[in-house]
């Protein structure tokens, strides 16, 4: 297994000689940031089944991240691409319960919470219902692994979340972020699993996304 310590070396060589073109493409209009061991990582992700390990990587002042791509077996890097800050949760709302009665019906760990009534964080605009949100890991991941992580998780408590959807309005919320390179953003692909298991608890989904960053060179207007 390549060690933390050698994928640091591998993206700080790389950012540094540029090797790959698609490096020079992304440096040349996103900024990344640095510490004293070089590019900062936010997470690195061994759990691929095909011997890839991608790196992330934030980016400053944007919503979305870097995805350095290395090949276990070579310990190389073989690509760079962007990967959207995704976010998936179940959520459950309502305009009658409070959110400790919404937290009272399932035994699963609650991230978020608010009360109808209470001031959103700009302190200017009230809630206008009740909300709990179950979001089981915010790393930085692929949309599809967070949705199979989070469905997982809601199936320890089958029940619990059904009784969310009946009686509050619960459902999968999946917010994506991607970056604004070009015009392949990326999308969302739902398994048979993810599907089955969602018709399980009677969940149905919502998804928003949104564009950030400045594109590449080329495809400026």
């Amino acid at each position: 297994m390549i060690s933390d310590s050698i994928i640091q070396t591998l993206i700080t060589e790389e950012f540094k000689l540029r090797n790959l073109g698609v490096t020079n493409q992304y440096l040349e209009i996103l900024d990344v940031y640095y510490n004293n061991n070089g590019p900062r990582i936010e997470r690195i992700d061994r759990e691929g089944s095909d011997r890839v390990i991608i790196a992330y990587l934030p980016i400053v002042d944007e919503q979305f991240y870097l995805a350095v791509y290395i090949d276990e077996v070579q310990q190389e890097i073989f690509n760079i691409g962007t990967e959207s800050r995704n976010k998936v949760v179940f959520r459950a709302t309502s305009e009658t319960c409070s959110m400790d009665e919404l937290v009272s019906l399932t035994n699963l760990p609650v991230q978020t919470k608010w009360d109808k009534g209470e001031l959103k964080p700009n302190k200017k605009v009230v809630n206008k219902f009740s909300c709990i949100e179950i979001e089981p890991n915010p790393e930085p991941d692929s949309v599809e692994e967070k949705l199979t992580n989070l469905l997982k998780l809601l199936v320890q408590d089958k029940a619990g979340i059904v009784e969310l959807v009946t009686n509050a309005n619960g459902y999968i919320q999946i917010n994506m972020d991607f970056h604004n390179g070009n015009q392949l953003l990326g999308g969302l692909s739902l398994s048979k699993d993810h599907v089955q298991r969602m018709a399980e608890l009677n969940l149905g989904f919502d998804v928003d996304v949104a564009v950030w960053g400045e594109p590449f060179k080329d495809f400026a207007p």
